[in-house]
């Protein structure tokens, strides 16, 4: 048994059990990962795939538990390499973050810029996407931390930390009638527009779907968006009023919008920065992760990772 056939095996996994684009992925033949395979099978003394053919159908139980075996092998291996890193070069290497373009635009910099100040040596790579993407490329290993508000919660893979809470606030143009309406604002008021805001998957939408659905309400909701700016834009040309997260609005730089709190209609939501169990986290990743959420201590971050990960195999 060898490295090779073990990253071999994983790839086919990850590929669908499609051979050819695993060989293509990993810029080798198909024909030396299928030998490659049949070795690992022989040597093992069992079979990890069921195969129709030519062509691998689906994994043997025994072969769920060998994958399963193998990952955590690769991740190790990982683990050692990422150590003598750190060891060598304290001060430099890569920090990748995945995120979404709310947290991208408008909480990190101020971060990242702190950051960049303590560790010039270190290339911060960002990846954008939805949050659920963002939370599979830290389950893959392509990112060493996801930060969202959807989604990252909810894979076993994963430990997530609450970093802080947020909530909403509706967008009008500058002399619309909700802005001269008195008393605070009401989802009754807000229903009676046309509505801008965040694709489904994005920035707590859920919880402006639920406040409407509790009060029987029927939102009219023309147009959906991954980023606030795109909802600005809209907004701005008179397509509906404007739902974003609080953070999002600028008072110096929207001068062409007013800004109506809406705290009080919608529950708030939780950012949270996750990490994937088992693997090794570098000194300057400790260090971001304190800069986004203060509230977390070195020692509080290696005991929630601890914790978290004994409880994940407990269960």
């Amino acid at each position: 048994m060898n490295l090779q056939q073990i990253r071999y095996l994983c790839a086919v996994v990850d590929h669908g059990l499609n051979v050819s684009d695993a060989a293509n992925a990993l810029y080798t033949s198909q024909p030396g990962i299928s030998k490659q395979i049949r070795q690992l099978e022989d040597e093992l003394g069992l079979a990890v795939f069921v195969r129709q053919g030519k062509r691998l159908a689906s994994m043997t139980p025994a072969g769920e538990v060998v994958v399963a075996t193998a990952r955590r092998a690769l991740d190790e291996i990982r683990n050692m390499k990422a150590v003598a890193e750190d060891f060598r070069a304290e001060d430099s290497g890569t920090l990748e973050i995945a995120t979404t373009h709310t947290q991208a635009r408008y909480v990190l910099p101020k971060v990242l810029q702190a950051f960049a100040a303590r560790y010039p040596k270190v290339r911060v790579m960002l990846h954008q996407g939805n949050p659920r993407q963002v939370a599979e490329q830290a389950v893959n290993g392509e990112a060493d931390v996801a930060i969202a508000t959807e989604a990252v919660s909810e894979y076993p893979a994963l430990v997530s930390l609450p970093c802080y809470e947020w909530n909403r606030c509706v967008l009008v143009p500058n002399g619309h009638p909700l802005a001269k309406a008195r008393g605070p604002l009401t989802l009754e008021a807000i229903a009676k527009w046309p509505i801008v805001t965040y694709d489904f998957s994005f920035t707590g939408r859920s919880q402006v779907n639920a406040a409407f659905a509790a009060r029987g309400l029927a939102p009219n909701i023309v147009l959906t968006a991954l980023d606030a700016d795109v909802i600005k834009t809209y907004v701005e040309l008179g397509m509906g009023i404007g739902i974003i997260a609080e953070m999002a609005f600028d008072p110096r730089k929207d001068t062409m919008f007013e800004r109506l709190d809406a705290a009080h209609l919608f529950a708030p939501a939780t950012t949270r920065l996750a990490v994937r169990r088992g693997v090794f986290v570098r000194g300057f990743v400790y260090t971001f992760i304190g800069m986004f959420a203060p509230q977390y201590s070195r020692a509080a971050i290696e005991e929630a990772l601890a914790v978290r990960s004994v409880a994940a195999r407990e269960t």
